[in-house]
C-alpha cells in the first residue's frame, strides 16, 4: 500500500516551523512509517512528481518566485496548511509593508550603514524573482484549507494536526497547542 504523501516549502520565512518539523524528534520515524516525504527540503526533492496529500506551507509571499510555488503547492496538494504566523498574517517579513519598495531598495543596496556598493546600482538581473509591493499571507493568493499558529508552531501542534489529517479525522487541536499568552 502506498502511503500517503507530504510536501513542504518555504516562502518568506525563517525555516523555525521547518525546524519544528524536525523537533517532533523521535516522532519524525513514526511519521515516516506512515508518510512519504515528497516536494520538501527535508528530502530534497525540487519539482512535484506524484499528487500530495498534504502541503505544510511557511512563510508569506514577498516575491514573484513565492506565488509561483504557492499556485504549484496548490495544484498538486489536497489539503494546503498554513504553518506559522509568516504564512497566515506575513510575520515579520510583512514589516516592510509600511515602507515603499522604492526605500527599501535604497537603505538594502544604497544608503545602508554597512553597505559597499561601489557601483551605486540596485541589482536588476532577470534572474533575481520580482519583489512584490507587499508581503502577502498566503491565503491572499491561493485557498488554504488550515492554518496553525504561532511563531513557529510547536512540534505537538504540527504532530496532532498531521496525525488528524492522515487518519481523517477532523482537526480539533486542543487550546493547550494553539494558545500563544
Amino acid at each position: 500500500m502506498t502511503k500517503p504523501k507530504v510536501a513542504t516549502t518555504s516562502l518568506a520565512g525563517c525555516f523555525g516551523c521547518h525546524m519544528s518539523i524536525l523537533d517532533i524528534d523521535d516522532r519524525i520515524l513514526k511519521l515516516v512509517d506512515i508518510i512519504d516525504f515528497h516536494k520538501s527540503p527535508v528530502t530534497d526533492i525540487k519539482k512535484f512528481s506524484e499528487r500530495c496529500l498534504v502541503g505544510l506551507i511557511e512563510g508569506g509571499c514577498c516575491n514573484e518566485e513565492n506565488v509561483h510555488v504557492l499556485q504549484d503547492f496548490r495544484k498538486n496538494c489536497d489539503i494546503l496548511i498554513s504553518l506559522g504566523d509568516c504564512a497566515i498574517m506575513g510575520g515579520i517579513p510583512a514589516m516592510r509593508n509600511n515602507v515603499p519598495l522604492k526605500e527599501c531598495f535604497e537603505e538594502a543596496y544604497l544608503n545602508g550603514v554597512t553597505v559597499h556598493n561601489p557601483s551605486g546600482r540596485i541589482p536588476d538581473s532577470p534572474e533575481l524573482p520580482l519583489l512584490l509591493d507587499r508581503v502577502y499571507p498566503c491565503s491572499e493568493v491561493v485557498k488554504m484549507d488550515y492554518h496553525l499558529p504561532g511563531c513557529p508552531p510547536s512540534a505537538d501542534t504540527i504532530w496532532e494536526a498531521l496525525v488528524a489529517l492522515l487518519n481523517n479525522k477532523p482537526l480539533d487541536l486542543p487550546y493547550s497547542l494553539i494558545k500563544y499568552d
